[in-house]
């Protein structure tokens, strides 16, 4: 099975950027389709972005549509996420997930089986 460690998160003022990186050991990372999704305090993990194994698929949920931007390099076996024009309620711990089904992508949290610890991003007003 897939091994997920995310890294790049921290404090940032709003409007700020991060670019949040998702790297795979154990299997090849081209087998899987990627999310991110967050969890901030107090509420239920959510989808964030999701990507097809090519990279050619992809989505986001409609909160960060135009502020982040998902990724892949399959040859570095990394996932990475953009994060722009960031607001206080960005504030979560972002985790990657990985999925072998045969989705294209994948928004459902329940499709994928394999996840990191997180990152914390904090965003100040």
């Amino acid at each position: 099975q897939v091994q997920l460690v995310e890294s790049g998160g921290g404090l940032v003022q709003a409007g700020g950027s991060l670019r949040l990186s998702c790297a795979a050991s154990g299997r090849t990372l081209s087998t899987y389709v990627m999310g991110w999704f967050r969890q901030a305090p107090g509420k239920e993990r959510e989808f964030v972005a999701t990507i097809s194994r090519s990279g050619d698929n992809i989505d986001y949920a409609d909160s960060v549509k135009g502020r982040f931007t998902i990724s892949r390099d399959n040859s570095k076996n990394t996932v990475y996420l953009q994060m722009n024009s960031l607001k206080p309620e960005d504030t979560a711990v972002y985790c990657c997930a990985a999925t072998p089904g045969a989705y294209s992508n994948s928004i459902r949290i329940s499709d994928y089986p394999y996840w990191g610890q997180g990152t914390q991003v904090t965003v100040s007003s």
